[in-house]
């Protein structure tokens, strides 16, 4: 039945513009929709359509307790900009303590087993309460960022969660996306500056030099992994 929407919605939108799509969708689904946002440039283009707009789409981030100041900053210069209400998730206390206690504070770099066990509790757990009762979830996944994500559609099937995904901005380029920053005054994280590209957490990010894959600035230390956390599935 999802597998069938999420068809129709394709077609359904393609005639529409990004903020069309936006009102489409929140008109369709009202409160069981929402867009998730880590700050970074994708995600800002999307938190001003959402916002200038005024469409009644909620906006929520997670607060995995090991953020860069700077996305700390760019969150604040956020909610000055817009006026808007951004809603935060945080990790379950007791999973972070036991882990922590049992592990130490960086036990992400000793296997993937224990990296991906930092990212489910301080990331997939809190958005899948996140997304508790929600139809529609809005991402700023873009087809270039990776080559997992080539291939993908505007709407997809989150088959796990059973819940539709749209990614607006998936065939936009990276410097479309700046473009389109730097032309409307978003605020912007300022570690894209200094070559950050994709920005998670602080002791699993850092920046990129030209020519670099997309995602290469992420657990750079597993060079084997598929670079993902879990949040996204496909």
């Amino acid at each position: 039945m999802l597998a069938k929407k999420v068809n129709e919605l394709n077609q359904e939108v393609k005639s529409l513009d990004t903020v069309g799509a936006l009102r489409f969708l929140a008109e369709a689904y009202r409160s069981k929709i929402v867009f998730t946002t880590s700050f970074g440039y994708e995600d800002q283009v999307i938190t001003h359509l959402i916002f200038k707009n005024d469409i009644p789409i909620e906006v929520i981030t997670l607060d995995t307790g090991r953020l860069f100041k700077e996305t700390y900053k760019v969150f604040s210069q956020t909610l000055d900009t817009y006026k808007k209400q951004i809603n935060v998730y945080f990790p379950k206390g007791d999973a972070v303590e036991k882990m922590l206690s049992q592990k130490g504070p960086f036990s992400f770099y000793e296997s993937v087993e224990n990296r991906q066990e930092c990212c489910h509790i301080r990331k997939v757990e809190p958005l899948n309460r996140a997304l508790q009762g929600v139809e529609m979830w809005i991402t700023g996944i873009r087809a270039e960022q990776s080559p997992n994500r080539k291939g993908m559609t505007f709407f997809e099937l989150d088959e796990p969660r059973q819940i539709i995904k749209y990614n607006p901005l998936l065939n936009w380029t990276f410097d479309e996306v700046k473009t389109f920053v730097k032309q409307n005054n978003i605020p912007y994280n300022v570690l894209h500056d200094a070559g950050f590209v994709s920005i998670g957490c602080e002791p699993c990010t850092r920046a990129i030099k030209p020519g670099d894959d997309f995602r290469a600035g992420r657990w750079w230390w597993e060079n084997n992994s598929k670079k993902e956390c879990g949040l996204h599935t496909h």
